[in-house]
């Protein structure tokens, strides 16, 4: 699991460079194929897409009761899980993040209503 290496306190008196996400792919990608035993992104790829996928589910659910718990604290260690279960899905996947990147950037200033009206229906 992913620490966050600044407290919330702290986060919200200083700038967070968002390049960690990319560096976290890095580190994530470069731990496939090795020894499961002392790596856990490594164990996690070595188990396949179902159980990365479940894992990140349980993290998405942990993250959303503290949500709704209003416990700021957890939400912010739940959600760094999230992103780094998230992480390791695109790692397994094959996604970059400058994929990702490029699809929100894609839709920054589009209304949510119209893009979502505009996907394919099927």
């Amino acid at each position: 699991m992913v620490t966050p290496s600044v407290t919330p306190e702290a986060a919200g008196t200083m700038a967070v460079d968002a390049s960690v996400l990319d560096r976290l792919f890095r580190v994530v990608e470069s731990r496939r194929g090795t020894d499961p035993s002392i790596s856990h992104s490594a164990r996690l790829l070595s188990r396949g897409t179902g159980k990365i996928a479940q894992k990140f589910g349980e993290e998405a659910v942990e993250c959303l009761i503290e949500a709704v718990a209003g416990r700021q604290h957890e939400l912010v260690g739940e959600s760094a899980d999230v992103l780094y279960h998230l992480i390791v899905l695109w790692v397994d996947a094959g996604v970059t993040p400058d994929q990702v990147w490029a699809e929100l950037e894609r839709r920054e200033g589009i209304s949510g209503i119209a893009e979502k009206a505009s996907r394919p229906r099927g």
